[in-house]
């Protein structure tokens, strides 16, 4: 249809399968809905009346819950972080911190990188505006406690400021849904460059996992995994149009082992008792599902277990926690140790093999010379299809168990796809009091 969703594919370091859309053309009077397992969401054309009905007009609303930032809406590549006055739930994590960039998008991590378009977005349209051109152009926001609103107003493209003003919004709602709405887009999105900025619209998650760095024992390497995407389709993108988000239930909903390993959800939900957690494994607390060994713990033991056991488990096996020094329970579990000092992701999860030839070997002795040669070679071939057959299962299931074990303990030899600083590419200056630690972070290639 007109969207698409990837799950899994990371910036240049997994590949995925996109899932497959019909396409029936953008008709000015045509809804169109897609399911992204996370979130449905269903387009409005110009003609709709729903997408007139979702457009909040921020100059109608209560002025003193409208706040016009002066330094967004004077500068480049800027970026600040807002409070919430209620929990957002994304992707099912509560939220109440988020950084609004003048690029057209809202940061929803808690790490604040130099650059913030890689993961974690709201992106109603991601580009590289400059509000500092024009002094009619603002970025405002409104939050009247149960729905946050950013309004990019009147705002120009960096050297396409003759194309015209652009003008749109992104809403988040308490119940978590999320609306894009374009009250002006003078001129097709396909045609924005994307050289000097990253042109995107649509909504993204990653975890974070912090493994000791070869190089340098006592740092960390920072790998990112972009668990799930969706991209909406840039020509769908036009004036008067409306995009609406609405949450689909996850694992984290669960607050018990019964309801979590009986749930019905398409995300392989597993009972994590040390941290009283139901999740998939996939989701921004996922350092702590590794460290407390949640995995091993799901496959060995069920619900009736831990119920004869009461809560003799509740404090962690230290068995299970190579991380303790770095890990945390809070709403968030990205973070960055204090040590860190190299970005890393991956792009090959599934190279290598060592270990498989030693275990398929032949070991009997005695038969002719000739006899052993044609069975070593034989098993050889069969090696080296079982990895091309693994590999060609991990490319098209990168969130797999499989898939995700090649990640996380991949040598530092392996093919990696470095952050590197683009000439092109100048980074976004957070607008904040001093005292905040910024971390170097930006955007990979595409390979």
């Amino acid at each position: 249809m007109g969207l698409k969703s990837v799950q899994g594919r990371g910036r240049g370091w997994l590949l995925a399968s996109l899932t497959p859309h019909t396409s029936c053309g953008f008709c000015l009077g045509w809804e169109q809905e897609d399911n992204h397992n996370y979130y449905v969401s269903r387009l409005y054309g110009p003609s709709e009346p729903r997408s007139r009905e979702l457009w909040v007009d921020v100059a109608k609303a209560n002025q003193s819950q409208v706040k016009v930032h002066r330094i967004l809406s004077n500068t480049h590549r800027q970026a600040s972080r807002v409070v919430l006055s209620f929990d957002f739930p994304f992707y099912g994590h509560p939220l109440r911190q988020i950084t609004i960039a003048t690029g057209g998008f809202i940061f929803m991590g808690d790490t604040i990188h130099r650059m913030l378009t890689a993961t974690q977005y709201v992106a109603p349209l991601m580009a590289n505006f400059n509000p500092g051109y024009s002094e009619n152009s603002t970025v405002a926001y409104f939050d009247n406690g149960t729905v946050f609103i950013v309004q990019w107003d009147h705002v120009y493209l960096q050297g396409r400021e003759d194309r015209g003003s652009f003008t749109f919004q992104a809403a988040l709602y308490h119940d978590g849904r999320i609306v894009f709405g374009y009250k002006e887009i003078p001129m097709s999105v396909l045609e924005i460059s994307s050289s000097q900025h990253p042109v995107k619209a649509g909504l993204s998650d990653a975890f974070m996992i912090l493994n000791p760095s070869p190089d340098v024992p006592e740092s960390r390497r920072r790998t990112i995994f972009e668990y799930h995407r969706v991209e909406l389709d840039p020509s769908k993108v036009t004036s008067t149009s409306a995009v609406e988000f609405t949450p689909l239930p996850t694992c984290l909903q669960h607050r018990s082992c019964d309801t979590c390993v009986s749930s019905d959800l398409p995300f392989n939900c597993s009972w994590c008792h040390v941290l009283q957690r139901c999740s998939s494994g996939f989701d921004r607390y996922r350092q702590e599902w590794l460290a407390y060994g949640c995995a091993q713990e799901a496959e060995r033991r069920t619900c009736e277990d831990f119920r004869d056991e009461g809560h003799s488990s509740a404090s962690p096996n230290s068995s299970f926690s190579p991380l303790d020094g770095d890990l945390t329970t809070t709403s968030s579990s990205l973070f960055i140790d204090s040590l860190t000092t190299e970005d890393d992701t991956k792009l090959n999860p599934y190279a290598g093999g060592d270990g498989l030839q030693n275990n398929l070997s032949p070991k009997t002795k005695g038969p002719p010379v000739h006899l052993g040669t044609i069975v070593g070679i034989l098993l050889a071939v069969l090696l080296v299809a079982a990895i091309i057959l693994a590999g060609i299962y991990i490319n098209g299931h990168p969130t797999s168990n499989a898939a995700l074990f090649f990640i996380e303990r991949r040598p530092h030899h392996w093919p990696a796809v470095r952050f590197r600083n683009h000439p092109s590419h100048s980074t976004y200056t957070e607008v904040e009091p001093s005292g905040h630690e910024k971390e170097g972070f930006v955007e990979a290639e595409q390979c």
